[in-house]
């Protein structure tokens, strides 16, 4: 099963200490790029695993991101501020749509967005477990994939997330890696169908 996972992060290095919403808003704050490889776990409602995946991922916030898994398959995943470009390379197929309509209450409208997060989220903190201290996320609105996100944040910042959807599957991704506030080439952003792409357009 293949899982388009539109999650941009924020990475801020020395958190050192309990998680609050205070810290979440200063991340978001702080960073305006970054870049990272990445270890994704999809699980089902009774543990076992669905796929494993892994790649890449950079953003500029906001609204501009680039995610690419390059492991077991390559799909490359484009924001560039007003579309949202999805290609599948196996199917030689790219699925575009408007970018706001696409995130919604989502992982990347809370973390590549705007810093309004309570707007769309009711946030806490949850306590300290596996070594990190978690916050959760749960969307104010019905129109999500997700029913809740929780975000693992330690010493190197944002090391982990968990992304539970309706039918109880549990996505990890867990990154590493990570370079905060770099320049990234503007061409990272854009995205042109490849010759010969079936282009479906949402």
């Amino acid at each position: 099963m293949r899982k388009a996972l539109i999650a941009l992060l924020f990475l801020v290095p020395g958190l050192a200490g309990a998680a609050s919403v205070d810290t979440l808003k200063a991340l978001l704050n702080q960073t305006t790029t970054a870049k990272a490889s990445f270890a994704q776990v999809v699980a089902d409602r009774n543990g076992k695993t669905l796929q494993q995946a892994s790649g890449t991922m950079e953003f500029a916030r906001p609204g501009r991101f680039r995610w690419e898994y390059v492991k077991p398959y390559e799909q490359t995943i484009v924001g560039d501020g007003s579309r949202l470009w999805i290609y599948d390379k196996d199917l030689n197929q790219v699925t575009v749509r408007k970018l706001d309509r696409a995130l919604g209450a989502s992982p990347a409208a809370l973390l590549a967005g705007s810093n309004e997060i309570e707007k769309s989220y009711a946030l806490k903190a949850t306590g300290s477990e596996g070594g990190l201290d978690w916050l959760e996320a749960i969307p104010k609105t019905q129109d999500t994939a997700f029913e809740r996100i929780r975000l693992g944040l330690g010493k190197g910042g944002l090391e982990a997330m968990e992304l539970r959807d309706q039918f109880g599957q549990k996505t990890t991704i867990k990154f590493s890696d990570l370079q905060r506030n770099v320049k990234i080439a503007p061409e990272s952003f854009k995205f042109t169908p490849p010759k010969g792409a079936d282009v479906i357009s949402e």
